[in-house]
């Protein structure tokens, strides 16, 4: 039994690089002693995924209510959260006169297209579902006569 196979490749590659490199961020900044703003944006990128993927696996949760409302709910709160993360380290740094605007736009860009994907792959996903449940039925069917 192949553990790592075409189907999840890409997806442990991703899982491997990015345990390596939150643990370098984390270690460099122990080691040196030194946190820069290098080091602090690919953690709230890595942590603005983990958020932002967390709530797009929650859907399910949400089916009875239209998937366009879902969606724009699920990016104000989204968008939400980048923001009051953007004014909690503002906080303790000062922000360039352009941050908000620069984090709405850093993102919203990829959310969109991290959340077209997901919810096409959903929907590719169902489909497939229910083509195989069809088929299921009709042999269910044939198989009482």
């Amino acid at each position: 039994m192949k553990i790592i196979n075409k189907h999840n490749f890409f997806g442990i590659v991703c899982v491997i690089y990015t345990v390596l490199s939150v643990c370098k961020i984390v270690l460099e900044a122990f080691v040196q002693g030194i946190f820069g703003n290098y080091q602090e944006n690919l953690l709230v990128m890595f942590f603005l995924s983990l958020v932002a993927t967390f709530v797009l696996s929650q859907y399910y949760r949400f089916q009875k209510y239209p998937l366009l409302i879902c969606i724009v709910v699920q990016y104000i709160i989204l968008l939400a959260l980048a923001m009051l993360a953007i004014w909690f380290s503002g906080q303790f740094n000062p922000l360039h006169k352009d941050a908000y605007k620069d984090m709405f736009w850093s993102f919203s860009v990829p959310y969109a297209a991290g959340a077209v994907i997901y919810y096409i792959s959903l929907f590719n996903e169902i489909r497939r579902a229910n083509q195989s449940l069809k088929k299921i039925k009709e042999s269910a069917r044939n198989y009482k006569d």
